[in-house]
């Protein structure tokens, strides 16, 4: 800002020793030189202090933006869990209409095989003895009524 050479300097202090003297001259520098080291002293402060509303600035964005991150972040996982459970509600829906049609088919659907009572008589095969159908299955070890322990050839 200031351009002062020594020949400035020298200047000044010529003028300074006229003035003042030799006797009061000394006391004129430590006085100068100490209102020198205050204000010196006053810039410092007064730019540590900008520095460090500066920073604190810095940190308040960057957490500002951290916290605005974390928002996105819940939203798009609230909308993800919420997407989930929508495909979880269908999937379940869907699931228990088919075991709605598993468990009560339709009458035109249901094969003739099928359609016969537990107890009523089976179409028998050509050659074959019709039976009465039994409500209770074989015992185990017992052989069914229509066969023989022994092969036939």
């Amino acid at each position: 800002m200031f351009d002062i050479g020594f020949s400035e300097l020298l200047v000044i202090a010529v003028v300074a020793l006229v003035v003042l003297g030799p006797e009061r001259l000394p006391k004129a520098a430590r006085f100068a030189g100490l209102w020198v080291r205050r204000a010196r002293n006053q810039w410092d402060s007064v730019k540590q202090e900008l520095e460090r509303e500066l920073q604190a600035e810095e940190i308040k964005r960057q957490m500002q933006d951290v916290r605005q991150g974390m928002q996105d972040t819940e939203n798009q996982l609230r909308a993800s869990g919420e997407a989930i459970r929508r495909g979880a509600q269908q999937a379940q829906q869907q699931g228990d209409e088919l075991a709605q049609e598993v468990r009560a088919p339709a009458p035109a659907d249901v094969p003739p095989h099928m359609g016969a009572a537990p107890d009523a008589v089976a179409p028998a095969p050509e050659g074959a003895a019709a039976e009465p159908a039994s409500a209770t299955p074989p015992e185990a070890g017992a052989t069914p009524p229509n066969q023989s322990t022994e092969r036939q050839p």
